[in-house]
């Protein structure tokens, strides 16, 4: 999947599903949702979205806002 489209001033917003069953990335109506295997709890979630975008889309991120939310603003590092 190519993010060039979602990612706007170094900028990505998504939807985390935590405690899915699965890791993967999907486009659902225009939108990116992230489904991770990890529970919402002690920042468990946020590291593996951390992991997920380093290891699957070579990408440096930090969780720009959202922290406690399942709505994440995400920042490329670039």
């Amino acid at each position: 999947m190519d993010l060039n489209k979602f990612i706007k001033n170094n900028l990505l917003g998504l939807k985390v599903i935590p405690h899915s069953g699965r890791t993967e990335l999907k486009e659902d109506n225009g939108k990116l949702k992230l489904y991770l295997k990890s529970a919402p709890e002690k920042g468990k979630a946020n590291t593996e979205l951390i992991k997920f975008f380093k290891k699957n889309h070579q990408l440096s991120v930090r969780i720009k806002s959202g922290e406690s939310s399942r709505e994440k603003v995400i920042e490329v590092m670039r």
